[in-house]
Order: C-alpha cells, then sequence, then structure tokens
C-alpha cells in the first residue's frame, strides 16, 4: 500500500515535520505488523513518493539521533524506540471505532444472564485475548456495597456453599468448611440470624457486630451454629484483604510468541509471576482509577513489568454512578496492533461497567 506525507495542516507531534512524521508512522506501523527492521528501500515503496532511499535514510538518521529509532544490527533497518513509539501513540495513531456487528458480539459473549460473576469476568478475559492476540486481563475489586441476601447451602463432606448477594445485584460464592456432626438446621439458622442483621451493612460492619455479639454471649445460637456464622463469614476474608479483590489473566501463552534468548524468557517469567501479586492487582485498579479513559503504557512507564519489555492497554469500567467497578485492559508485546486494541478496551470497558452497575 503507498502511502503520501501526512498533511501539513494536521496536528504533528513536536519537532517533527511532515516527513519524518511520516517515516515514523510507516516505520512503527511496518514493526507492529512484521516485527522486522524496516529499511529505506522497504519504506521508499510503501511511500510511493518522489524520496529516494539515500533521502529517507537521512531523515531515519535524524530519527535516530533524536532517540525515535534505532538500529539492531549493524547496515540493518530501523525499529522504533520506546520513546518512538509513545510519539507514535500520542500523535500518530489511527484508529476507528467497532463496527455494530463487532460490538453486539461482544454484547453477547458478555451476556451475564444464568453467569456467575467469576464466569463473566473470565468471558472478557478471554474475549479481550482473543481479539487482541494478546493476554486478556480484567480486575474487579472486592464489592464494597451493601449485603441484601446470605445463604448456605450444604456440600457433601462437611462443607457448605456461602452465597452472598449484595445490594447492588452482585453475587459472590466461596466453599467453607463444617463442623462435623452439624445438623442441617444450623445452617438455616445461622442464615436467618444474619440476615436479620444484614440492613445493607458492609461485610466489615457485619463481622464486627456479630464478633461482638459471639464473644459477649448475646446471641441464643448453640456453639456448632455460632461456629458455622463465625466461618461463613470468614471465607471472605478480613483486614487488609478488603482491599483485595479479582484478577483473572487469560492468553498469557501469547506472550511468549515474539520470545527469542533466554533473558527474553526470563522477563516474561518475571512478568508472570507479578501478575499473581496482590500488589499488582492493586496497582491496576491504582491507574484505572486515576485514568478517564483508555491508558496505553509502553515497556517500563507502567510500573509494574519492569523491563520484560510489554506494552499495555488498560481502561477504567466506571458503572452509571461514575464509580471505578474494576478495569480491564491487554498485555501485549511492544508491537501490539494499538489501533486495534484501543477501541476494543474502551468499548468493552464501557459495557462491563454497566453489567456491573
Amino acid at each position: 500500500m503507498k502511502r503520501g506525507l501526512l498533511p501539513v495542516k494536521s496536528a504533528l507531534p513536536p519537532g517533527l515535520d511532515a516527513r519524518s512524521a511520516t517515516i515514523l508512522r510507516e516505520v512503527v506501523e511496518e514493526y507492529v505488523a512484521s516485527g522486522e527492521p524496516v529499511g529505506s528501500r522497504t519504506l521508499s515503496r510503501r511511500l510511493g513518493m518522489p524520496l529516494s532511499p539515500a533521502t529517507i535514510r537521512n531523515v531515519m538518521a535524524s530519527l535516530t539521533e533524536a532517540g525515535l529509532l534505532f538500529s539492531p544490527h549493524t547496515s540493518a533497518g530501523r525499529l522504533p524506540t520506546e520513546a518512538g513509539l509513545r510519539l507514535f501513540v500520542d500523535g500518530l495513531l489511527q484508529f476507528g471505532g467497532l463496527s455494530e456487528e463487532e460490538q453486539a458480539g461482544i454484547g453477547r459473549s458478555l451476556e451475564a444472564r444464568g453467569r456467575s460473576l467469576q464466569d463473566t469476568l473470565t468471558e472478557a478475559s478471554s474475549l479481550l485475548s482473543g481479539m487482541s492476540d494478546a493476554a486478556g486481563l480484567v480486575v474487579a475489586p472486592k464489592g464494597e456495597g451493601g449485603i441484601k441476601h446470605i445463604e448456605f447451602v450444604a456440600l457433601a463432606g462437611n462443607r457448605a456453599l456461602v452465597v452472598l448477594v449484595g445490594t447492588d445485584g452482585r453475587v459472590e460464592n466461596r466453599v467453607m468448611e463444617t463442623p462435623v456432626g452439624m445438623p442441617p438446621s444450623a445452617l438455616v439458622e445461622a442464615a436467618n440470624y444474619l440476615n436479620t442483621r444484614v440492613l445493607g451493612s458492609t461485610l466489615p460492619d457485619l463481622r464486627k457486630r456479630v464478633g461482638a455479639e459471639i464473644a459477649e454471649n448475646q446471641t441464643t445460637l448453640d456453639q456448632l451454629t455460632a461456629d458455622v456464622v463465625e466461618s461463613g463469614l470468614a471465607v471472605w476474608g478480613g483486614g487488609s484483604d478488603e482491599r483485595g479483590g479479582t484478577l483473572i489473566v487469560r492468553g498469557q501463552g501469547k506472550l511468549l510468541a515474539d520470545v527469542d534468548g533466554q533473558e527474553r524468557l526470563q522477563a516474561i517469567q518475571t512478568l508472570f509471576d507479578r501478575l499473581e501479586t496482590q500488589e499488582t492487582m492493586l496497582r491496576l485498579l491504582e491507574l484505572a482509577e486515576s485514568s478517564e479513559g483508555v491508558r496505553i503504557f509502553i515497556g517500563a512507564e507502567s510500573g509494574l513489568f519492569g523491563s520484560s519489555g510489554m506494552s499495555m492497554v488498560v481502561a477504567p469500567a466506571r458503572n452509571e454512578t461514575n464509580r471505578i467497578v474494576g478495569a480491564i485492559g491487554v498485555i501485549g508485546p511492544k508491537r501490539i496492533n494499538y489501533g486495534r486494541i484501543i477501541p476494543v478496551v474502551d468499548y468493552t470497558a464501557r459495557l462491563l461497567g454497566e453489567m456491573l452497575s
């Protein structure tokens, strides 16, 4: 495909004329498409302009001196640096919206009817991975709203399912161990006891109130039922865990597609390890909270993944009151298709925010 200079009247990145901006754009887009260094003759054919390879080489040399391009090997073509990618993303990237068909497809994939919240979040992560050819991630903070209802469902083997329904409609399930010899009626009594005290309370408030009542023998519960009540609340964590939530990553294997060399493999392994930490999840939420829309982090800009050579596109999911209810994004190599991924992440984040409202 032959292309010409960027229009002189268009907004150009600071310090670049139309010719330099056009050549930088072409180098980046060819790099995104192939991952290979781009030479002056290739650019001359792509541009179809009356520019000789020698003239293009001079412009590329200037871009290299400016720290926007680099040559991986002697006499090789050029690749964009992280600074060059940042300039491209901020000032030269062209992307459109999603078609009505694509939007409808995303909506069908995330349809929550008959599915748990966990299943919906997992589907969102898988969807992002599939549409971006990278790793998709979804972060949902632990519910901070009030509780509407709690129920205990007996399972086999001295276990029970604790079902928590929030005032915002969110349903979450956890499995707990039950006392040996516990009669089935204890689960019913435990649920009745808690539901008379819920009244929209948050988990920390309910846990504090119930704990005080049991400690001061202000209940009519027998010991087994009291144990069920305390265990049922304990499975939801406490203390610093209240700042936690759910982080789901799908498609990690796609991050290994372009890995060559032991050093890069170790960097990716470090990224995998960091994705499993609570600190990473909290940092992702912080990044989302400080964003009005989609944000792009190239290389080490996010402060999360060190020198792993990855880029991340992330957006907040906000409910109808504009409160953050999660974050979604994509992690992939620096040559991910930004023009394709940004509208996908943006639309999915907005749709997920509406669903979690």
